[in-house]
């Protein structure tokens, strides 16, 4: 699973010059989870990450490689939730290493989409998360009371990679957190846009696309995407119809 590698790297890169906090996975450090989606009100809530018209970006990208992603981590740039002091930027970005996916193509696009809905089940308490997964944000608001209590990155980090490695395809998890001002979230946003367009193009190859790259829709994403071309035509028997 190397799609999304090249995003991975793309958004290291965007990061890595700044300075970061990072915690190894400990599951004894997980915040109290709700097991349901909780409602904070405008009232009794500290401030919101990623509100409108402030920065924000949400993603999960893949890969096989070990040199990418190797441990299970939570990972923070920017101020800390104990640390913020009003509405602010905010973005999540997950990195998961996953075992070789030798399934058919469809087995392994349900794969990742089950992985990627863990997010969902995610419901730390006083951390209200509102997704709007076609503008690729994610927005928070934190209850006055959680703060009180020490909620952080690092305890709601915790909770996200425990609920991920439930799949027993994923090896290893970071989590990435980032409420810093200077960081580029317009750019973060073209990333997710990115691995959810690698994503729609694995359900328009089993869907069937054109193998005329000249007149396919998602000739764009397949240049930029290594590996893509190969998947695109390797799959079934197109390779031997097309003589591609």
């Amino acid at each position: 699973m190397e799609l999304y590698n090249s995003l991975i790297n793309e958004t290291k890169s965007l990061l890595e010059s700044r300075s970061a906090r990072i915690w190894d996975y400990n599951e004894r450090d997980t915040w109290n989870d709700n097991g349901v989606s909780e409602l904070v009100l405008q009232k009794d809530a500290a401030y919101e990450l990623g509100a409108a018209g402030r920065g924000s970006a949400n993603y999960v990208l893949f890969t096989s490689n070990s040199g990418l992603v190797d441990r299970d981590q939570v990972i923070l740039y920017g101020k800390d939730l104990n640390e913020l002091k009003g509405d602010c930027d905010f973005a999540r970005i997950v990195l998961l290493r996953v075992g070789v996916l030798d399934e058919d193509d469809e087995a392994v696009y349900r794969t990742l989409k089950d992985i990627e809905f863990s997010k969902y089940h995610v419901y730390p308490e006083g951390y209200m998360v509102r997704m709007s997964p076609e503008n690729y944000r994610e927005q928070i608001r934190v209850s006055k009371n959680a703060i009180r209590r020490g909620i952080s990155f690092r305890s709601v980090g915790m909770n996200y990679i425990r609920e991920y490695k439930k799949d027993a395809n994923v090896i290893n998890a970071t989590v990435i957190f980032t409420t810093d001002p200077a960081v580029d979230y317009e750019k973060l946003k073209t990333l997710a846009k990115k691995s959810a367009d690698v994503t729609g193009t694995l359900t328009h190859i089993l869907e069937g696309l054109p193998t005329d790259c000249s007149v396919c829709a998602l000739k764009d994403i397949c240049d930029e995407v290594e590996g893509m071309k190969e998947l695109h035509f390797g799959v079934g028997d197109k390779s031997d119809k097309h003589g591609h």
